[in-house]
């Protein structure tokens, strides 16, 4: 008798329903996969998925393409994905595009078109036309995280309205003089976001009859790069902004330390906005506007598998907007009089 057989018998069900349990392939009641499994691990039972591989044409892996890794909000993405997957018993094998064209070839002509991937997942990588028709061609469905990829189904916050919040979060308070630090408007990421977080900030101050000389600074999304920019822009009284209004938290944080340093005080002389929902945004006390990542990995899984289980699949366009949420802490108050420096 097989290993299979003793499983199924332990747990008193049939040998093709053990296996659909362990498998993952087909129909099963929680309670009977549970007392599959249970079973399975009273026997040390491990289902063989290149056997299972060689029966049903799939690997149970999906590849995701990301452009970074050691970046907050990519970690928290994936995250989100890899819970989700194990979860619902698929593995996960991770691609990082450089800049390289020729990578990026060989990553999609060679790598994700052998069968070593069931479907792909994209994080703020804007597919071409050519590589969603290549994997589609082979069968292997796509999902888009971070912007409109057409031909497939893809999710996104809206970077437009994110930033157009949070710049009216600081009009609200009284705030004139505001700027935005954020992403080299001529180095941008995929899907625009760094011009379209500027955009957003600047149809808030259109909006409002406000008009800012100076107020835009260019800055790496990181600590330090915050850092960088605030110690530049802050350091003059007469030029400095009351608010600040940063593309990433980390950029706000970095900001927020320079102005520390020149013994600016914030909220009282600087008001500081960020966007994303950093653990370290609490510890700062950083108003921010709360993106979820982890949750957009999730959501994206979850629109995965309807297309490889075959329950009811998003349509191929489906674009769906994640909403954002304002979380207001101690980095931003109410402008404060302050008499012009004497000159």
């Amino acid at each position: 008798m097989s290993i299979l057989a003793d499983v199924a018998r332990i747990a008193g069900v049939s040998k093709s329903t053990a296996s659909r349990a362990l498998s993952g392939r087909g129909y099963v009641s929680e309670d009977t996969r549970r007392k599959v499994e249970e079973a399975a691990a009273e026997l040390g039972y491990v289902v063989s998925t290149a056997a299972a591989s060689l029966v049903t044409g799939r690997t149970r892996n999906v590849g995701v393409v990301i452009p970074y890794i050691n970046r907050w909000y990519f970690g928290e993405v994936l995250e989100g994905i890899e819970a989700s997957l194990i979860q619902s018993g698929y593995d996960l094998t991770l691609y990082r595009l450089s800049t390289d064209a020729e990578l990026r070839r060989r990553v999609f002509d060679y790598f994700l078109v052998r069968k070593r991937v069931d479907a792909v997942i994209s994080v703020a990588i804007a597919l071409s036309p050519h590589e969603v028709q290549m994997l589609q061609a082979l069968g292997k469905p796509l999902v888009g995280i971070g912007g409109i990829i057409p031909g497939i189904p893809s999710l996104s916050i809206d970077d437009v309205e994110t930033a157009r919040l949070a710049t009216e979060h600081l009009i609200s308070l009284g705030h004139r003089r505001i700027m935005h630090v954020g992403g080299d408007q001529f180095e941008q990421m995929d899907f625009r976001v760094h011009s379209q977080r500027y955009l957003g900030f600047d149809r808030a101050l259109r909006d409002a009859g406000i008009t800012v000389d100076d107020d835009f600074r260019a800055a790496e999304f990181s600590i330090q790069g915050g850092h960088d920019a605030g110690l530049a822009v802050l350091g003059d009284p007469r030029t400095r902004p009351t608010a600040i209004f940063a593309g990433c938290d980390e950029i706000a944080i970095g900001i927020m330390i320079a102005a520390r340093q020149l013994g600016i005080s914030i909220p009282q002389d600087l008001s500081v906005i960020g966007v994303d929902g950093h653990p370290l945004a609490e510890t700062f006390g950083l108003t921010t506007v709360v993106q979820h990542p982890g949750a957009q990995g999730e959501r994206a899984v979850e629109l995965l598998l309807g297309q490889l289980e075959s329950t009811p699949a998003p349509p191929p366009d489906e674009h769906i907007v994640l909403p954002t949420t304002l979380s207001v802490r101690s980095s931003t108050a109410v402008r404060r009089e302050v008499e012009a420096p004497a000159s």
